[in-house]
C-alpha cells in the first residue's frame, strides 16, 4: 500500500469536476489541530478560534459549490454519541453554511446495510481515497484507488449510505 503525498492529496479537493463525497465511520478522530478546540468543548467553553481554523476548508467549499460542484458527507455515528461526535456535530454549522451537505447514519442502521468499516473520500465517482488511521485514531495517510471494481463498490456504498442517512438539521432535532 502506498499513500498519496499530502500535497497531491490536497489537489483532489480543488480539481474534482462534480462531486466530492466522504464516508466517516469512526467515533473519534485524533486530529492535532483540533485538540485545543476539543478540550474547550469538553469544558463547555466556546472555541474563539473555531471559525478562523475552519476558514480555509470553508472557503474551498464555498468556491467549489459556487461553481456548481457538490461536497457531500455521511457520518456513521454510534448512539449515544461519543464526546468527539458531539464536538463534531456542534461545529458542523460552519461546513453547512459553506455549502457542504452533511448527513448522519446511526451505526446500528449502517451495520444492517453492510457498509464498510473504513473512511474514504470519493472524487467524481472515479477515484477513491481510502483513509488509514493508527491505533490512536490519527490519520496516517490516504491510499488512492482507481481500480474500476473497487470504485464501483465504493459508489454503491456511497449511494446506500446517502439514501439512508438523515440530513444534519433533521438529525440534530430528533
Amino acid at each position: 500500500m502506498e499513500f498519496v503525498p499530502w500535497e497531491e492529496f490536497g489537489t483532489f479537493f480543488t480539481n474534482f469536476e462534480h462531486t466530492a463525497f466522504r464516508l466517516e465511520v469512526r467515533d473519534r478522530y485524533n486530529m492535532p489541530d483540533e485538540q485545543e478546540g476539543f478540550q474547550l468543548f469538553l469544558q463547555g467553553l466556546p472555541d474563539p478560534d473555531e471559525e478562523r481554523s475552519m476558514r480555509p476548508w470553508c472557503e474551498m467549499i464555498q468556491a467549489a459549490t459556487s461553481d456548481g460542484k457538490r461536497f457531500e458527507r455521511v457520518r456513521v455515528v454510534s448512539e449515544p454519541h461519543t464526546d468527539y461526535i458531539r464536538y463534531e456535530i456542534a461545529g458542523t454549522h460552519l461546513n453547512i453554511d459553506a455549502g457542504e451537505d452533511i448527513r448522519y447514519l446511526p451505526r446500528s442502521r449502517a451495520r444492517s446495510l453492510d457498509l464498510p468499516d473504513h473512511d474514504y473520500w470519493m472524487f467524481d465517482s472515479r477515484k477513491v481515497a481510502v483513509l488509514h488511521f493508527d491505533y490512536d485514531d490519527q490519520l496516517l495517510g490516504a491510499e488512492m484507488i482507481t481500480d474500476p471494481d473497487v470504485v464501483v463498490q465504493h459508489c454503491y456504498w456511497r449511494d446506500v449510505a446517502w439514501h439512508h442517512a438523515i440530513p444534519h438539521f433533521t438529525y440534530i432535532l430528533r
